[in-house]
């Protein structure tokens, strides 16, 4: 293949069958990341067919990695962290040091060196925050008690993991490894001078990008987002979070990764947070993928059979090991049993970081391929067979409630308070309107509903956002209605009504699938951005399926044929009229029609009783 074509032949091969693999692997119910990973191994040097060139797919990752970690900082909440300090922290740290040492321990009595253990055995003691959050949300478990606590766990898990990526190249030298192997990393001299100047240049990195970063960078953004360009807005996210982690990397010597963590906390700490969440969300995800894709194509799966014991044994530490652990950290600090097991499951398996972790050893010639072979095979394996564990889990856990007659919440531990936020409102038990998405348009559609005393749930994906709501007496789901589970917690079997008002149309298809195979005779109502939608909508037998731009532009047609002296009565059949031989803008199915005919694209009718 020519070479000036590498590149793209790298990308293209990379996005497609990661597609396939993600798509394949979503069917059988398996996490995306399992289907990219295969899909690196595929295209790898250890698979027959297309081999992608793995020296551009290397530097394809890093901007995956710091994207990645970008993210990371960006959903950093320290209020997570401190609501569940107390058993988060030491819990945390103790899974760590549990791991680490078996992996210590098992590693040198393969023959390794010292830091080879060290290596692997952190890499196989943090959980991966994709997938941890996906399944707790599946569960709609995600803003309980145990959920909160294995989110502030896993923070912490990250923070230390951020903090070993930074002192690892300044220690390579001491535990045998290779500290030139990171470009920028100086080798030779004193060990604790070695490590006095890395942290030194850390600790002058951090007071920039948190004290002076805090400064200029809500300052540049709020000068970008007033010139009304939603494209400088993204390209000035991308190049903040890009330019810090490239910056960090050359000027202080710090780590790609941890540049890109900092960015993302300063700008979680601005007004701005959501949108560059929004606008960046997109060219994260398909980085992250050509990250995953990349670590996959590193894997030689031959090791699983060269090495069956080996590979058990990493399983061993990372499903048995490390889930006793973190059950008996929970119990040790007054927990219930349920709390326990949940968090414990939640966290038997390794992702991301251990693949950052595992490479950054190869390269510092801590670390031998085997090593990193078995740490991939260890994370696929682990993630594959989590909803297993959860399965065994909650059998424990219903047996050992059953056996103590009525179980005392989850979440609480015994004879202390409750250390996470409060539940909120009960969800409606039957026969109450479900909102989707509590942006600009789902707030006035449930201030509607509640000033007619309607019942009335929302699912919301924005943690704060949650919090107002509840606080307000509004019972809501946190979590994403696309995701299984998170729509049977807000008891869309018994609901009368689901609204969508989510922005993102490719949302919506999924979510009316999964309203549908839990009632049936749902009505659903749904925000969409296009004609083209409307129709689809339309045909996919939705209650109503409207327009806002169309609608806005009936607002200001009626205000300016109003003021030009039209009739208010002439301005409103003019516009019912408009409504009516319009394509598209608005669909709604009369009580009559049956749901599998064809629709018919007419005028919203106007309601005889305004609903607040």
């Amino acid at each position: 293949m020519p070479h000036e074509t590498e590149l793209i032949a790298t990308i293209v091969m990379s996005l497609v069958v990661a597609f396939a693999g993600g798509f394949v692997a979503t069917k059988v119910r398996l996490p995306p990341l399992v289907g990219y990973l295969l899909a690196g191994v595929v295209i790898g040097p250890f698979t027959p067919g297309y081999v992608g060139d793995q020296e551009l797919a290397n530097q394809l990752a890093e901007i995956g990695v710091i994207l990645l970690m970008f993210g990371v900082g960006l959903h950093f909440s320290i209020g997570d962290l401190m609501a569940v300090r107390k058993i988060a922290i030491p819990g945390a740290l103790g899974q760590i040091a549990v791991a680490t040492v078996l992996g210590m321990v098992i590693a040198m009595l393969w023959g390794w060196s010292f830091g080879a253990g060290l290596v692997f055995g952190l890499a196989l003691s943090v959980a991966s925050t994709v997938v941890l959050l996906r399944a707790l949300e599946e569960r709609g478990v995600l803003d309980s008690g145990a959920g909160r606590i294995a989110v502030g766990w896993l923070i912490v898990e990250d923070l230390a993991m951020v903090l070993a990526l930074v002192l690892l190249p300044a220690l390579a030298g001491a535990l045998g490894g290779d500290p030139r192997g990171l470009a920028g990393q100086a080798g030779g001299g004193s060990l604790w001078l070695t490590l006095g100047l890395t942290l030194a240049k850390v600790a002058v990195f951090l007071v920039l990008v948190l004290v002076v970063g805090q400064r200029v960078i809500p300052w540049i953004l709020t000068q970008v987002a007033r010139t009304g360009s939603r494209e400088l807005f993204t390209l000035a996210v991308l190049a903040i979070a890009l330019g810090i982690a490239f910056g960090s990397a050359e000027l202080f010597g710090v780590s790609f990764a941890l540049g890109a963590f900092f960015a993302g906390v300063v700008l979680a700490e601005t007004d701005f947070s959501h949108r560059a969440a929004a606008d960046s969300l997109p060219l994260q995800d398909a980085f992250a993928v050509l990250f995953f894709v990349s670590v996959g194509m590193l894997f030689d799966p031959s090791i699983v059979v060269r090495e069956p014991l080996a590979t058990l044994t990493v399983l061993g530490v990372i499903m048995i090991a490390k889930t006793i652990a973190a059950f008996g950290i929970v119990i040790a600090f007054g927990y219930q049993v349920q709390t326990a097991l949940l968090v414990s499951a939640s966290l038997a398996q390794i992702g991301e970081f251990s693949f950052i972790l595992a490479g950054l050893g190869v390269t510092l010639g801590l670390l031998p391929t085997e090593g990193r072979d078995l740490i991939l095979a260890g994370a696929i394996l682990s993630i594959m067979a989590n909803s297993a564990v959860f399965a065994v889990t909650a059998r424990i856990g219903a047996r050992h409630a059953a056996g103590r007659g009525a179980a005392t919440p989850a979440s609480e531990p015994r004879g202390t308070e409750e250390p996470v936020l409060e539940a909120g409102p009960p969800i409606p038990a039957a026969g109450h309107a479900i909102v989707v998405g509590w942006g600009r348009v789902g707030r006035i559609v449930v201030e509607g509903l509640e000033s007619m005393d309607l019942p009335t749930a929302v699912i919301e994906q924005d943690r704060q956002r949650t919090i107002k709501l509840r606080s307000s007496g509004i019972p809501t789901v946190l979590g994403d209605a696309a995701v299984a589970g998170v729509l049977e917690h807000a008891h869309a079997a018994t609901a009368k009504v689901l609204i969508l008002a989510v922005p993102e149309s490719f949302r919506t298809s999924g979510i009316i699938e999964l309203a549908r195979a839990q009632n049936p005779g749902i009505e659903i109502a749904v925000r969409a951005n296009s004609e083209s939608e409307v129709a689809a909508l339309a045909k996919q037998g939705v209650g109503l399926a409207i327009m806002g731009e169309r609608e806005v532009a009936f607002g200001l047609m009626d205000y300016a044929l109003r003021r030009l002296g039209t009739p208010a009565n002439a301005t409103q059949v003019f516009i019912q009229t408009m409504r009516g031989t319009g394509e598209g803008g608005a669909f709604e199915r009369r009580p009559e029609e049956l749901a599998r005919g064809t629709p018919e694209l007419r005028a919203h009718r106007e309601p005889e009783v305004q609903g607040g």
